[in-house]
């Protein structure tokens, strides 16, 4: 049997765990020794769900990053997202240190990665063979972000120059972007060619929408008693603030939006956070809605009628593969290029928001109430959702996920 070690960007957010844990899992159900790192408080609380073990912290320090919230809200691609994240030297150096001493720790025979970029590095430089669980717009070969645009600006800030310094230290040959470091000597893509295309030539394999959701998970009582005489929305805004100030990717307007549209309509309306805090703005709730820090995403996402969400792919995958359409307001770039495409696909409607002079981001709301009852009330959307998921079913998901891992370490 092998041994996994599962790394992600220590955001704290469940987008990348809610992909990553179900894989995790179906190893650790077959035998193999399976750990996951991430330390932040929402992703702790899914991996101890799940039954799998969260390494603890390496006695080493781990470096606080000096990440510019404004600039990594609007980006073009990966690359320029990972400049925002690494504009530091000495934060690099020291937290590339940091991962060598957690991949030493552990010893893992395969590292698998999403969208840790020091953690890539780490494996390449301890020759730790990587596998890499990506949504489409983050490998290499993709259009990037702004995929409905021209081609590539070219300019663009990069951390390359950076972490090739700090790689050159170790060995670590130099790479053109950032981006390179994410593709793994093996890569899967979360998704389809439909919903994450990618062009021929990238060396990947799709392995279908991944969704995590215990074999028992159950709906809250008070959610499964909902009668059906009104449509049921679930509105899931993730993690409402990421400071103590406003900052461009918040997703309060989420929440905000909601409540201002829907606190007077014929609708039930369940407002999910993702094991975060609701902020004590909104209370008390009006009265048709329902709050619970986490839900089982899939059930709830088949239980509603319409999705309202931030963009997040992960947020995208459930509703599709559920067959259940949504109306976004995307808060960053990279969230706008997955409305896109889910509006392109036909399965629902985005909402710009808009930067205010307070900090905060707003939206139409007349526009958003009128997109709501489009979707509400026009089966065309649930019929195109309805027609991804079924698509969707010829794809793995984490089962073949995890095929594949096995064949991978097998064969290094």
């Amino acid at each position: 049997m092998a041994r996994f070690l599962f790394t992600m960007l220590p955001a704290n957010d469940l987008g990348l765990p809610t992909r990553l844990i179900p894989i995790a899992r179906a190893l650790a159900d077959r035998g193999h020794q399976v750990a996951v790192f991430n330390p932040s408080p929402a992703p702790a609380k899914l991996i101890a769900d799940a039954g799998l073990t969260n390494l603890p912290l390496p006695p080493r320090p781990m470096p606080v990053p000096n990440i510019d919230l404004a600039q990594a809200s609007s980006t073009w691609d990966v690359d320029q997202m990972l400049a925002t994240f690494y504009p530091d030297e000495d934060y690099v150096r020291a937290a590339t240190a940091f991962y060598l001493d957690l991949l030493r720790s552990y010893a893992p025979d395969v590292v698998v990665d999403s969208f840790d970029l020091l953690a890539c590095l780490a494996a390449r430089i301890l020759h730790v063979p990587l596998a890499t669980i990506l949504q489409g717009n983050f490998h290499p070969c993709s259009r990037g972000f702004l995929w409905w645009e021209q081609d590539r600006p070219a300019g663009l800030p990069s951390a390359a120059p950076i972490i090739n310094k700090v790689a050159n230290e170790y060995g670590v040959l130099p790479v053109a972007r950032c981006v390179e470091h994410l593709a793994g000597d093996l890569s899967l893509i979360v998704g389809t060619p439909e919903t994450d295309p990618l062009p021929a030539s990238a060396n990947i394999a799709y392995i279908g929408p991944i969704v995590w959701q215990r074999s028992n998970a159950a709906l809250p009582d008070a959610i499964a008693a909902l009668n059906g005489d009104k449509p049921l929305i679930w509105v899931y805004s993730g993690n409402p603030r990421y400071a103590t100030v406003p900052t461009p990717i918040d997703s309060i307007v989420v929440i905000r939006a909601a409540i201002a549209a829907l606190r007077d309509a014929p609708v039930h309306v369940v407002l999910t956070t993702g094991h975060q805090e609701l902020p004590s703005e909104f209370a008390p709730l009006p009265k048709n809605f329902l709050h619970a820090s986490y839900v089982p995403g899939l059930a709830m996402a088949e239980r509603s009628d319409l999705m309202i969400h931030h963009g997040g792919h992960s947020s995208i995958m459930t509703g599709l593969f559920a067959g259940t359409p949504a109306v976004i307001i995307p808060t960053i770039t990279e969230r706008e290029s997955n409305a896109r495409r889910l509006t392109a696909l036909g399965a629902g409607e985005i909402v710009m928001p808009v930067n205010g002079a307070d900090g905060e981001k707003h939206i139409d709301v007349a526009d958003f109430c009128a997109k709501v009852n489009r979707v509400l009330n026009d089966p065309a959307y649930r019929n195109s959702a309805q027609r991804i998921a079924q698509s969707m079913r010829q794809y793995g998901g984490a089962q073949e996920a995890a095929k594949r891992l096995e064949q991978f370490v097998a064969g290094v």
